[in-house]
């Protein structure tokens, strides 16, 4: 028992050894293959001998089986002569030898037998012999030779043993010169009586010619033995061997001439051979055929497969031999190489790194580890002890606090991974984290993080505040009110102050980013100096800011605060130079009264900020339930206006153009009208400002483009049209393309087709606009300026940009006629128009004294509610064609 102990004690640690070492298991790994590489060879050529023998066995049996086949109708064909012939004979009833002799032999009784003879093919004859055994007739020849068989064994056993009818034998020949075949059969009397035998004679050599069509391969013989042992033919031909007898030795090889069919194994009584034998006996005669194969020829195949089987076994245990050699080698210099590269690495990794066994006590220890903490590398060595190691740190300085108490709480917990951050006497930041290792052991790194912990911190400040400005952004803001929600239940309110900078996308587009930058900044600035410590600042994107101003509710404060906001922004900022003023829009929502949820609390200050755009910018709105009203409305009617034009509830009015000095119509300019099936007309102002804020206004302008084009097709020649572009439609970049399809799909020409933009499109790029209006006019297409003077660089675009026409907007014209009105910078326009070549058409002309006055300024164009309004294209037909004939 204790022996069995120390013998698995053994084992176990052998195990062990083995778990850790790969090339031992390479090694063993490598042998068993071989021995299994071996041992299936020997088990696959043992495999095959077996199959060699039994398909050798199987051929010699089905090559017997066909040969018995072969010869049985052969002989039973064979047999039919003789036995007609001796049916022949014994029809006569002679019971006499002596008549039989008489007259059996004579020349008619030839003649008979020939001419039953003489319907078969074969070379053997029939020959008729007497009780004495002389030969008296014959099928071949008359007369016939003097030949007695007296002395064959045939014809004395036929003669003596009435039971017997025929006999087989081979005899030396006595009609040639090689041995025969004899059949002979008896002919009786109707008493019995021998009378005589009737034979028939073949040569060895026919039956040995069939036997070497079989074609049994080298080593091999096939031969046909009389029952009785009596060798009679046989392949390869032995002369000396016909007619012996075979039917001695063993009672293996005397089976084969007593069974009707055997296949076996046994030694060759001819050669001494060990070979495989197979017989059969013919049915109908007392002959035995016999196929031979020597062991040695059928297993000729095998011994070259065994040679091919056992060259590739050797072959691949030498490979395998030479493989293992090889990766022995390459594994071995690769763990070499593997240990070099791992002290490199343990070395110059940015980690101090060490590993302790079962026993705490020092097996690894880094280069980095020794200069994190400045210690001696004669004091941390491998097999110091892990509290002298501390120890040292400790008399070094790298080590604050009890020693003692630190191992122990290490040593505690050695099974668990632990992981701190401590920080060090001269301010770094590391991190300790301990893995515990196989055996009891466990490994720790030492991390010098102070750069990774201040970027995570800035990381976390960037996730969290704007970038330009340092305020809070909207995540930071949201978790912040997620607070402020909560404190709802305490009683305590709070107020969200939506902030929009009026106009600074213009700041931004005409003095460029890094003043818009600036402003932005000093938005921040100034929105910090307006509340207290307790509130929040937030810039939510762009030029939208957010205040959250804690424990008020009260809207005449919160007013006051809307107004503070709204006198500091609009003192003036320098900002890279730039003297700017600007403005602001605020919406302010109020938690409870206005809810208690984030997002509409949220969405009722963004829509408070835009009610106080719409109603002039530069103030302020608190929120009021209409303002959603508004904003369902507004949504409405987006989802209205998506379906109008699939609908067909768009239609194209046109407004006459009237020339001053004549006082006609010269063109239209297509305006766009909506009938909505609820609520009628609805107007350009309500719902034009929707389609450009959702982005339906270029397939919607497309279509008006293409109606217009259509429809001015069928005016006079001399009649233009002029078709608005809105700004969205100016920056598709396709607009040169759209128009050339409109054209071409009405077949207008290009100069009818006059194209209104404003300035608004040119504010942006100048040289992309330039652009855009150079293929307008490669169209051949007129282009005009529209709301001139509206905008905030007009004088400028008349330089660069090609127009056909400047439209003076209809603020200059209302007052024209009354005391100190626009009639000046009319005028002025009018003559800078002129000097360029440009037409002016003046929009919104009302009255007959407006007309005069433009008139007398020399303006070119006007249209107004004087002429017409927009009227549909019927009755601007009837208005065209009333002027043809009173022209």
């Amino acid at each position: 028992m204790g022996a069995s102990i120390r013998w698995t004690a053994r084992l176990r640690v052998l195990l062990r050894q083995w778990r850790g070492a790969p090339l031992t298991w390479l090694i063993v790994g490598g042998f068993v293959l071989m021995a299994a590489t071996a041992v299936g060879t020997a088990l696959t050529v043992d495999r095959f001998r077996k199959n060699a023998i039994e398909s050798g066995r199987d051929s010699l049996e089905s090559s017997v089986r066909l040969l018995a086949r072969h010869f049985d109708r052969e002989f039973e064909d064979f047999a039919v002569l003789q036995k007609s012939i001796i049916a022949e004979l014994e029809s006569h009833g002679i019971e006499s030898a002596d008549v039989f002799r008489s007259e059996m032999g004579t020349l008619a009784v030839h003649e008979v037998l020939r001419t039953k003879a003489s319907g078969w093919s074969d070379i053997a004859g029939a020959n008729v012999f007497d009780a004495r055994g002389v030969l008296i007739n014959s099928t071949k020849r008359w007369p016939v030779a003097d030949i007695s068989v007296s002395d064959r064994g045939y014809f004395i056993k036929l003669r003596n043993d009435p039971a017997a009818q025929e006999e087989v034998e081979v005899v030396p020949g006595r009609f040639g010169t090689g041995p025969a075949i004899v059949m002979a059969r008896r002919v009786s009397g109707p008493h019995g009586e021998f009378l005589g035998i009737v034979t028939r004679a073949i040569a060895p050599e026919q039956i040995e010619s069939f036997f070497a069509s079989t074609g049994l391969g080298e080593d091999s013989s096939v031969a046909m033995y009389h029952q009785s042992g009596q060798l009679l033919a046989r392949i390869p031909h032995v002369e000396a061997m016909i007619g012996q007898n075979y039917r001695i030795g063993s009672a293996q090889q005397k089976a084969v001439f007593q069974h009707t069919s055997i296949t076996t194994r046994l030694t060759s009584p001819i050669d001494g051979k060990d070979r495989i034998v197979a017989s059969r006996l013919l049915s109908g005669e007392p002959l035995v055929i016999i196929a031979t194969r020597s062991l040695d020829a059928t297993l000729a195949t095998w011994r070259t497969q065994t040679k091919f089987f056992v060259t590739v076994a050797v072959l691949s245990i030498g490979l395998l031999v030479l493989t293992l050699f090889l990766i022995f080698r390459q594994v071995t210099n690769r763990l070499s190489l593997e240990k070099q590269r791992l002290d490199t690495a343990m070395n110059t990794m940015t980690q101090g790194l060490l590993m302790f066994d079962q026993d705490e006590r020092l097996i690894v220890c880094n280069r980095r580890y020794i200069d994190m903490y400045r210690l001696s590398t004669n004091a941390v060595k491998p097999g110091v002890h892990f509290r002298d190691v501390i120890q040292h740190r400790a008399d070094t300085g790298s080590f604050e606090g009890d020693v003692d108490e630190y191992c122990d709480r290490i040593l505690s917990q050695v099974g668990l991974t632990q992981s701190s951050i401590v920080e060090t006497s001269d301010g770094r930041l590391i991190e300790v984290k301990n893995h515990p290792g196989a055996g009891g052991g466990w490994l720790a790194t030492h991390d010098d993080v102070t750069e990774r912990v201040r970027a995570d911190e800035r990381i976390a400040h960037m996730a969290h505040y704007d970038a330009l400005t340092d305020l809070p952004n909207r995540v930071l803001m949201r978790g912040h009110l997620e607070r402020r929600v909560a404190e709802l239940a305490q009683g305590k309110p709070f107020a969200i102050l939506y902030i929009d900078v009026d106009e600074f996308k213009g700041v931004n587009d005409s003095l460029g980013h890094e003043v818009g930058d600036e402003l932005l900044r000093q938005v921040a600035s100034r929105l910090r100096a307006c509340v207290s410590g307790n509130d929040l600042v937030a810039r939510l994107g762009g030029d939208e800011f957010a205040i959250v101003k804690a424990g008020t509710s009260d809207q005449a404060g919160l007013s006051a605060l809307a107004e503070q906001i709204l006198t500091s922004l609009r003192m003036p900022v320098d900002c890279k130079g730039q003297e700017i003023t600007t403005d602001a829009s605020i919406g302010i929502a109020i938690a409870p009264d206005h809810g208690d949820i984030i997002d509409e609390l949220l969405k009722r200050a963004d829509l408070a900020m835009y009610a106080a755009k719409s109603e002039g910018r530069g103030t302020f709105r608190i929120f009021v339930p209409e303002y959603d009203a508004k904003a369902r409305q507004r949504r409405q009617l987006e989802l209205d206006l998506r379906q109008a034009l699939a609908r067909g509830e768009f239609e194209v009015h046109y407004q006459p153009l009237v020339d001053l000095s004549a006082n006609v119509v010269t063109g239209c300019e297509a305006l766009l009208r909506w009938r909505h099936p609820e609520r009628g007309m609805v107007s350009p102002a309500d719902f034009i400002p929707v389609a450009e804020d959702t982005g339906l206004i270029g397939e919607i302008g497309e279509w008006v483009l293409k109606q217009a084009c259509l429809e001015a097709a069928s005016w006079p020649g001399d009649i233009h049209i002029a078709v608005n572009v809105s700004p969205v439609q100016f920056r598709s970049k396709t607009l040169a393309l759209k128009v050339a399809a409109a054209l071409a799909e009405s077949g207008l020409a290009p100069e009818r087709l006059e194209l209104e933009i404003t300035e608004t499109v040119l504010i942006r790029d100048d040289e992309e606009a330039l652009t855009v209006l150079q293929q307008l006019r490669e169209l051949g297409v007129r282009i005009a300026l529209d709301d001139f003077g509206t905008g905030y660089s007009s004088l400028s675009y008349l330089h660069r940009f090609p127009f056909d026409k400047i439209k003076i907007d209809r603020s200059f014209i209302s007052d024209i006629g009354e005391p100190e009105d626009s009639s000046p910078i009319v005028q002025a326009v009018v003559h800078m128009a002129a000097a360029r070549h440009m037409a002016t058409t003046a929009e919104g002309v009302e009255t007959e004294a407006q007309r005069e006055v433009l008139r007398q300024l020399g303006c070119s164009q006007m249209q107004g509610w004087l002429f017409s309004p927009a009227i549909p294209a019927a009755k601007l037909k009837q208005l065209l064609s009333k002027q043809a004939a009173a022209a």
